[in-house]
């Protein structure tokens, strides 16, 4: 049952926005000391085994063998292959793009929920997406039509599959047969780590510890954005609902686009701004409804 949120749960919030839109500059600062296939290992690699280590030690129940093929599937599709997208398009694109494009997650995932799962595109959300495409388009621009001038538009597109992989990640997980939350996001790492590792090791070998803010920074996405973000995650969900969920991607974008402009001095074109106003009014429109019953319902 769903309750009214705590100040505990706008903080978990607040932090998660901080969290996970600094995630991008941080993996910015990790590609200076690592190919971008070591970056998603290790991150998803040192997730897998603080959450899947907790969820041990607070005895969760493990799904039974006949989820394990929803897991694989999940698992993939939620970490190796966004992970992996991602830290290769940040080699070509300032980290506020990442960010940006990230803040669409949602724009993806109604139209595949209407198709594919319980939850019906309604006129409102449906024109809510289209305005959020255009902020797609628009952030992508026109260079992506221009492929063989350089690497960044692949960057930008790699970019966005990782947001198209998240988002069909979502909607398998609505799909899946009901486990323990705790489990189902230690074992996604878990298949992660278990598609990657190899990968890695094939393509850029060993890693070796880098001192300095590298080294720190492979630490930091592991722990951080990819455990501790997921067990705030299901907390926030589990007290104050998967509605209270969505302010969060608000954030996101927001914070990466300070971060990159603030910490990483990132020169951001005036067509970001744009992108990200359309993208964000997108998103206020198609969740309109369920912002409403949010404060409403805290009133």
């Amino acid at each position: 049952m769903t309750t009214h949120p705590t100040p505990a749960n706008w903080l978990s919030i607040l932090a998660l926005g901080l969290i996970w839109g600094g995630t991008f500059m941080v993996v910015s600062v990790a590609l200076r000391g690592y190919g971008p296939v070591t970056v998603a290992c290790a991150r998803t690699t040192l997730g897998a085994v603080a959450l899947m280590s907790l969820t041990l030690a607070l005895r969760r129940p493990m799904p039974g063998r006949a989820l394990w093929p929803h897991l694989a599937l999940i698992g993939v599709l939620n970490t190796a292959l966004p992970f992996t997208l991602l830290s290769w398009g940040q080699q070509y694109v300032p980290s506020a793009f990442a960010g940006i494009s990230m803040a669409a997650l949602p724009l993806f995932v109604l139209p595949m929920a209407h198709v594919f799962s319980d939850e019906p595109l309604s006129a409102r959300r449906a024109i809510g997406v289209v305005v959020g495409f255009v902020g797609a388009l628009v952030l992508i621009g026109p260079g992506v039509l221009r492929i063989g001038t350089g690497m960044e538009p692949l960057g930008q597109l790699a970019c966005l599959a990782a947001t198209i992989s998240y988002a069909t990640a979502s909607v398998l997980t609505r799909r899946c047969p009901p486990m323990d939350s705790f489990a189902l996001a230690a074992l996604t790492l878990v298949v992660g780590a278990v598609a990657l590792i190899p990968l890695m090791l094939l393509t850029e070998g060993v890693p070796h510890w880098q001192s300095g803010t590298t080294g720190w920074a492979i630490l930091f996405l592991g722990f951080v954005p990819t455990a501790l973000a997921a067990l705030l995650r299901v907390t926030v969900i589990r007290s104050a609902g998967s509605v209270f969920m969505t302010l969060v991607n608000y954030q996101v974008p927001l914070w990466a686009v300070i971060f990159g402009w603030a910490i990483m001095g990132e020169t951001l074109p005036l067509s970001f701004f744009a992108a990200l106003g359309l993208i964000l009014t997108g998103l206020l429109i198609s969740q309109w409804g369920q912002a409403v019953r949010l404060f409403t319902a805290r009133a």
